[in-house]
């Protein structure tokens, strides 16, 4: 079981996150400020995965999918130069044909997963912040506040040289899995998230509730939470994802003309 919820926040014009939600996986996207049309890079990107999404076997698989969809970013720079220098983070998840969980990241948009009552962050931030605080330039618990937190190290652009990490996970039935953008992480103590992450809320409500807290913190952000529920059984490989943020609204009728979802 998966779901998400979306906010454009309140000190924001537009909403440049996307998010999708299905039984076979789920994901956030989060369009890079100081670039062009953020908003299309994060719909496009979430949205030509998910139309590729079938028989993942493996890493290299998901990889190879992650690239194709990345591609398609730069496939709608070359029909509109003005595009030129838009660019997404992700991070999610894809159920892997026979088994386990794919994971793919690549930007300062977060995944955690909850399991046994413990709840650990599975990525590291692709950030400026992030290596200050691995080079013990500045503490951890001043990188939340630090000026240039907003600045990110890894994105996708359409480039071919642009990094996405893959990494293999078991999948354990009753496992948590919550992905977010950087309008919830910046703003909202990791404490907290953990906290609510670990309450016995359905998916649904459990997204809400982080996005809720988020606003309450006066993110300067948008916010975007997924959660979903690891079960027993197999996927419906054909099931049409739920879309949210960028990907349900502005582009969803563009992007399906130009064959995204073909």
């Amino acid at each position: 079981m998966a779901a998400a919820a979306s906010d454009t926040g309140r000190f924001r014009s537009e909403n440049q996150d996307a998010a999708f939600a299905a039984s076979w996986g789920a994901g956030v996207a989060d369009g890079v400020g100081g670039g062009p049309a953020g908003d299309l890079a994060s719909a496009a990107f979430l949205r030509r995965l998910a139309a590729a999404h079938v028989d993942v076997r493996d890493e290299d698989d998901l990889h190879e999918r992650l690239r194709g969809a990345n591609w398609d970013l730069r496939a709608h720079v070359v029909r509109d130069p003005s595009l030129e220098g838009m660019a997404t983070t992700f991070t999610g998840i894809v159920v892997a044909r026979g088994g386990g969980i794919l994971l793919g990241h690549s930007g300062d948009s977060r995944a955690y997963r909850l399991r046994g009552g413990t709840v650990t962050r599975q990525t590291r931030d692709d950030s400026l912040v992030q290596a200050l605080v691995d080079n013990g330039i500045i503490a951890p618990e001043d990188a939340a506040s630090h000026p240039r937190r907003n600045i990110v190290t890894a994105s996708l652009t359409g480039d071919e040289n642009d990094r996405i990490g893959v990494a293999r996970a078991d999948a354990v039935a009753g496992d948590r899995w919550m992905f977010c953008s950087d309008g919830l992480s910046d703003y909202v103590a990791e404490d907290r998230i953990v906290a609510t992450l670990a309450r016995p809320l359905k998916p649904r409500r459990a997204a809400q509730e982080l996005v809720s807290i988020a606003l309450a913190a006066r993110t300067h952000d948008n916010v975007t939470v997924v959660v979903c529920d690891v079960a027993d059984g197999e996927p419906d490989a054909g099931e049409r994802p739920q879309f949210y943020g960028a990907a349900a609204g502005l582009f969803a009728e563009e992007l399906e003309d130009l064959g995204e979802l073909d």
